[in-house]
């Protein structure tokens, strides 16, 4: 096989490849047309037998045996025609929902500025990939920053808040050089995010008090590690992290949040919570409450502390996906294959050893070797490497 410069892309490639879209394009009015038009020629069929046909105009036992009989294959042939429609429409709105869907929660990379990373997330709504948990990883001059929320409720209704918080995180973080800078355009956003609903929900009265927007809130754990290790958070209302380092499991602080984002404005100082230092090979886990709130049948929640002891026991190194994959199935067995609440892990490992990798883009290491794809996104989603 030859090896070389790659094959320029020829005049008739591109034509062709212009080309199918246009095919697609042309195709789908036949479509629609055969769609509209093979109901009408059963139904015509249908008809045509019943006016015309000499034994549909008998009375006997057996006329009305084949009569009973054709209609029979002429309505059994409209539902299938009718189901076959209906499952064509159904992949294709699944199709684009699902690409919506991840490009609201991407799928992180498996490192970002040396740090090994693995998250899963998955929604309490059947048919739904993303829910009201979020989460995002993006490396930064100031180091690697990590947000994860919690939005009141679950599922499709609480999508809209979290991309509007999403959304202002992935501009801040390279904007703002102070954490608590962050926070305050996420508090920014999610109040225009919150009058914008209330105007489009109740355009005359303003903001009812009784209303849902005005109880809404969202739970925001924000990290920064920092290149020689350190790491500065700021809680509002969210679960701490656990800190992962040998064969320890245990929060890596057990300082009192400030309260969740929405009903309460924030202090007028805010001051980042010294975590201490991340040392290599050392692991966080991060989660939304719906890990810790799952429940069996007999109502019991989910041990996620002992969970994770047992997932160190197994895996020592503390390797991310293998932590990530142990945790969530011990959590989907333990609420039955469905938890009743939105859920989203994120684990991440300090890589960096002797030298610290230079800060590249998001998802890329060039520490002497080439950036890194993007993982495809798979089921449950968005993932890598689950």
């Amino acid at each position: 096989m030859r090896r070389g410069r790659p094959r320029p892309i020829r005049r008739r490639d591109r034509r062709v490849a212009l080309d199918r879209p246009l095919r697609r394009a042309a195709r789908s009015p036949l479509r629609r047309a055969l769609s509209v038009g093979l109901p009408t020629a059963w139904g015509a069929l249908a008809i045509t037998y019943k006016m015309t046909c000499p034994l549909a105009q008998q009375n006997g036992l057996g006329a009305r045996i084949v009569t009973s009989a054709v209609f029979f294959v002429v309505g059994t042939g409209l539902i299938l025609h009718v189901r076959r429609a209906l499952l064509r429409e159904l992949r294709q709105i699944r199709k684009v929902a699902g690409a919506a869907q991840n490009v609201l929660l991407r799928p992180l990379p498996p490192r970002i500025d040396g740090l090994n990373i693995a998250a899963a997330q998955l929604s309490a709504d059947r048919g739904a990939s993303v829910g009201g948990d979020l989460y995002e990883a993006i490396a930064t001059e100031h180091g690697v920053r990590i947000v994860m929320g919690d939005v009141r409720g679950h599922g499709l209704g609480a999508i809209a808040t979290a991309a509007a918080v999403l959304g202002s995180f992935r501009e801040a973080v390279h904007d703002e050089p102070e954490l608590g800078c962050v926070l305050r355009r996420l508090e920014r956003a999610l109040t225009r995010h919150l009058r914008e609903r209330a105007r489009a929900e109740h355009p005359s009265a303003g903001l009812d008090p009784d209303s849902p927007v005005a109880e809404e809130f969202v739970t925001v754990l924000l990290l920064e590690i920092r290149r020689d290790g350190e790491v500065y958070a700021l809680n509002c209302g969210h679960p701490w992290p656990y800190l992962l380092s040998g064969s320890r499991v245990e929060p890596l602080v057990r300082a009192d949040p400030l309260p969740p984002l929405g009903p309460f404005p924030l202090p007028a100082e805010l001051v980042p919570t010294d975590c201490g230092q991340l040392l290599p090979g050392d692991a966080l886990f991060l989660h939304t409450d719906g890990a810790e709130d799952a429940r069996d049948a007999r109502g019991c929640f989910f041990p996620l502390s002992a969970a994770l002891a047992e997932a160190v026991r197994e895996n020592p190194v503390a390797v991310p996906q293998a932590i990530l994959r142990f945790v969530f199935a011990e959590l989907l067995r333990h609420a039955g294959g469905r938890p009743a609440d939105d859920i989203a892990l994120l684990v991440l490992r300090n890589d960096r050893w002797a030298r610290g990798t230079p800060v590249g883009a998001r998802g890329s290491d060039v520490s002497g070797s080439a950036a890194r794809a993007r993982p495809a996104t798979t089921n449950p989603q968005p993932t890598n490497h689950l």
